[in-house]
């Protein structure tokens, strides 16, 4: 996978399995993002090809990857004012047919979302006049909505306190382990991916590439080599973590 000239990913073989959750790191620009659009077939692979399951996702039409695969992008174009419980909903649309309104199972699952992730006083509010938290945590929320077995999110964290932040990574961890989804999104916390991630996928920056167990792949040198940064590994009640030396 090249950007701009620049080989960012090279020789990738990765399985990710059911009820696997990954995290995805590197610096600014190294193509987590591309890496992820890759994946979910919206932007070409320059080489080799992408399975779902066992089939490749050039063979599935789009309603079909929607069903099983869903993606979270990193930043949230809102273009229609719609409200909360209305946006939702559109997670669901994979399944309708052509002029199919949703049905009572559709808004059951609505409904549970919405208590799931705090957004019940939220539900009829406009999605443009939410701050940028609540708009990520609607996002999220509407992603759970496609009841995909493969989620993709770019920055999940983006514009979240740090209470909702844990939160949301507890229960998209929890998902993904008690649902047997198959997880991968992109961090910029090391110390969070440590702690809610079982496995990494680590982009070094010059097409190479370490992935496997986190407590194999998340080693000091490796991260500092990774970030260009000295770090300190320190022991916590919650685990391994890393401070900048």
């Amino acid at each position: 996978m090249t950007i701009g000239g620049l080989t960012v990913v090279r020789d990738l073989e990765l399985s990710i399995d059911a009820g696997q959750c990954w995290c995805l790191l590197g610096r600014n620009g190294v193509g987590k993002t591309t890496l992820l659009l890759t994946l979910a077939g919206l932007r070409p692979a320059q080489a080799g090809d992408i399975r779902l399951g066992d089939t490749a996702l050039t063979a599935l039409t789009r309603k079909q990857i929607a069903r099983r695969l869903a993606i979270l992008f990193q930043e949230q174009a809102d273009s229609f004012p719609v409200n909360v419980r209305e946006k939702l909903l559109q997670g669901r649309h994979p399944y309708l047919q052509p002029w199919q309104w949703e049905t009572a199972d559709d808004h059951a699952v609505v409904a549970g979302l919405l208590r799931k992730l705090d957004l019940e006083a939220l539900a009829a509010r406009n999605i443009q006049t939410l701050s940028g938290g609540e708009r990520q945590r609607v996002a999220i929320a509407t992603l759970l909505a496609q009841q995909s077995r493969v989620l993709l999110l770019d920055e999940p964290t983006n514009h979240l306190d740090l209470s909702h932040r844990l939160t949301l990574l507890g229960m998209l961890a929890g998902e993904c382990r008690g649902r047997r989804h198959a997880l991968l999104m992109s961090l910029h916390d090391i110390n969070l991916a440590a702690r809610f991630c079982d496995h990494a996928l680590l982009l070094m920056g010059d097409g190479e590439t370490r992935y496997g167990p986190v407590n194999k792949v998340l080693d000091s040198q490796v991260l500092e080599d990774l970030y260009g940064h000295p770090l300190v590994e320190v022991t916590t009640a919650a685990g391994r973590a890393w401070l900048p030396a």
